[in-house]
């Protein structure tokens, strides 16, 4: 039999693994992580010519790092883990492209605007990590709600202990995936100089992801705290029992 406070932390717990998981879910699949702002064009017809030359190779699937990152810098460009979306020159509409499984795994160098320089590590591994960290947060908290249903069905709180260490580290996942993300972008932009191309903001979707990190956290200490107490019950009960 369990007790109505930990049924009432368990509840509340899954709620919040549940909006968590769906924050989550939905920053990874957009693309409003990071925005930028461009100055208005002028009318010239070289700098015309020049944005449609970049928003025509920003939708090639093997562009390069600096290619893309250009046309993202200069045409009002928004980006996600998955997505990269810019603003079509002379127009209203949006074109998004996806990031190819190979782009994601690719290697990154210390000066993206020369592929001829050395390999630069960190940025490679931080690259990789944001796109993999996210996926791990997510397969953790589906594991999680796998054991609590088998918790659920066998009549057992026991389980709910690893149910909220599970939760723990999909919530360091989340974090460490919007810190990767941050990171990566930050030496992105000290590799090139592009810092005065435009003006650029965190998106709402970073911010879910973010917000997704606490909820997964206090989700994991629901858990904890329902399982521990009502071993530590059992256990006293048991005890009163056999004296």
């Amino acid at each position: 039999m369990v007790d109505n406070r930990y049924a009432t932390a368990l509840v509340i717990g899954s709620v919040l693994s549940l909006l968590a998981s769906v924050y989550l879910s939905v920053a990874v699949g957009t693309q409003h992580w990071y925005q930028y702002r461009s100055p208005p064009a002028s009318n010239d017809f070289m700098n015309s010519t020049d944005l449609r030359s970049l928003s025509n190779t920003f939708i090639g699937d093997e562009v390069a790092e600096r290619d893309y990152s250009q046309a993202l810098i200069r045409l009002n460009g928004t980006l996600g883990l998955w997505w990269r979306c810019i603003l079509v020159p002379d127009s209203t509409s949006t074109e998004c492209m996806s990031f190819t499984l190979p782009q994601q795994f690719e290697t990154k160098y210390k000066h993206p605007c020369n592929s001829s320089t050395d390999e630069d590590l960190l940025r490679t591994y931080l690259w990789r990590c944001r796109f993999v960290f996210p996926l791990v947060s997510l397969g953790l908290v589906f594991l999680g709600a796998l054991i609590g249903v088998c918790a659920c069905l066998c009549r057992s709180i026991t389980p709910t202990l690893f149910v909220g260490l599970l939760h723990l580290l999909a919530g360091i996942c989340s974090l460490a995936t919007v810190c990767c993300f941050l990171a990566g972008i930050d030496l992105l932009h000290r590799s090139c100089d592009w810092q005065d191309l435009s003006d650029y903001s965190l998106g709402w979707s970073l911010y879910l992801a973010l917000v997704s990190s606490p909820l997964q956290m206090m989700a994991a200490a629901l858990f904890i705290w329902a399982a521990r107490s009502h071993r530590k019950n059992y256990t006293r009960m048991t005890a009163y029992r056999v004296a």
